[in-house]
């Protein structure tokens, strides 16, 4: 069985949820359909919910009106016959009756923004399986809200999915098509919960490991992982093959394509995960697996190059002479403490330097980390630049091929050796562009 999962954009337009159906038809292999909300409605979502919690009821069911318009607009177009229409308007009447439920709910807590929120997958879903009954193909939906758990620190709990998949999925195995939701859950309390933004590849990865797939794909409007941001750098390409480790790497520091949670499940159950693109589905896109298929992939020094703004760069140097030892314990110790990851690192006997992304809690490291440390201000507004590839130690020349590139781009920190797979270095946000132009003239063209 498969997994195959389509974004937003992809679900966006009627015409494209039908040449879903006809690429998830096209073959008798059996698939798991799992679909993120149309594009655009999780935003008009988030801003109904917004108004909601400034009490501005009048601009919710504004929101509710146009929303509801576009959804009706979307059935006209999806269906081809008048009870195909009918079954697609009733779908949409219920889903916006719930919605509007929620305006009269004082005070709109968060509870009610996930319900709400979740009305983008939920619709999705409803109406896709409707339109596959209306073509006659055999399906079934099953509602992620029924296997999909997270617990208490938000993390999925995949022996609940594995689970409930093995006792659900043997009652329609005369079902070619089963279709459910991305990115929505269920937390410890049962109620409706999510998985981030973006994580509908999240889930589709998750049900890919539980049910040990032989295959999950991600569908998007982008032919694959390309070698750079193809928004800032011109004359990129699509990666072919990326092991498991240079996937992740590139996905947490920057790579769109991919949720950075996605390579986790696949990874831990060994299910390849292909990247495609809907606009030209013949397209090979990227193979994310184990190992590389061919020698002249394995052979490969550079494969791609991502970045990652918004970053803080902290000083931190110890108040004791040399030797001493915990230092490095007690500083991290501080970011667990506020659940406060680091990026980078880069250390010498009585300094640290390191990087986040998350400042929320920066005063309060800043205060405990000055009780036995001096600190410099923290640099903002910095970019992790991360260079991915075969840069085991037999690998010549690697570190000097990338500095080379970047001669004229101000370096503020370095990481590399601590996986084969990975080089990044920390500049200032105003060079990112020039960086990652440089990088794709000096490793990929030249």
């Amino acid at each position: 069985m498969h997994v195959w999962k389509f974004g937003g954009t992809s679900v966006g337009k009627p015409e494209r949820m039908q040449s879903i159906r006809r690429l998830v038809t096209a073959d008798d292999t059996r698939k798991i359909v799992v679909l993120s909300a149309l594009s655009g409605s999780t935003n008009s979502l988030l801003a109904i919910g917004e108004a909601l919690k400034e009490n501005n009821e009048a601009q919710a069911n504004q929101t509710i009106d146009a929303l509801k318009a576009h959804y009706d607009t979307f059935v006209g177009e999806l269906y081809s016959t008048e009870a195909g229409k009918a079954a697609g308007r009733q779908i949409v009447d219920k889903e916006f009756s719930f919605i509007r439920s929620l305006t009269t709910i004082k005070p709109f807590t968060l509870k009610q923004e996930k319900e709400l929120v979740a009305e983008g997958e939920l619709l999705s879903t409803q109406l896709f399986q409707s339109y596959l009954n209306e073509e006659g193909v055999p399906s079934v939906l099953l509602p992620a809200l029924e296997f999909m758990q997270i617990d208490a620190d938000n993390e999925p709990v995949i022996s609940f999915t594995e689970q409930k998949l093995a006792d659900m999925l043997p009652q329609h195995d005369d079902k070619q098509i089963i279709v459910t939701q991305g990115f929505i859950c269920r937390n410890p309390r049962a109620e409706v919960d999510n998985l981030k933004r973006g994580g509908s590849d999240y889930t589709a990865s998750l049900i890919g490991g539980a049910i040990r797939a032989e295959e999950i794909q991600i569908w998007t409007d982008i032919d694959g992982m390309h070698n750079n941001d193809p928004r800032i750098v011109k004359n990129t390409f699509p990666v072919r093959e990326l092991t498991f480790d240079e996937a992740a790497e590139l996905a947490y520091f920057g790579a769109k394509i991919l949720h950075p949670s996605t390579i986790t499940p696949a990874r831990m159950f060994g299910v390849p995960v292909r990247l495609k693109n809907t606009m030209e589905p013949s397209a090979p896109g990227t193979l994310i697996a184990d190992r590389p298929t061919s020698a002249e992939q394995s052979n490969q020094v550079f494969k791609a190059v991502a970045a990652k703004d918004g970053i803080t760069a902290l000083y931190i140097h110890s108040t004791r002479m040399l030797n001493a030892y915990g230092f490095l314990r007690r500083i991290f110790e501080i970011f667990e403490k506020y659940k406060t990851p680091v990026d980078m690192l880069a250390t010498s006997e009585v300094s640290v330097s390191v990087t986040i992304d998350n400042t929320d809690r920066l005063q309060e490291i800043s205060d405990e980390l000055s009780t036995f440390c001096t600190l410099e201000e923290p640099d903002h507004d910095q970019t992790i630049v991360c260079i991915v590839g075969n840069f085991s130690a037999d690998n010549e020349g690697v570190a000097l091929r990338v500095f080379s590139a970047l001669k004229n781009i101000p370096i503020r920190m370095v990481s590399y050796g601590g996986t084969e797979s990975n080089l990044s270095i920390l500049i200032h946000g105003r060079y990112k562009a020039d960086a990652l132009n440089a990088l794709n003239e000096g490793l990929f063209i030249a």
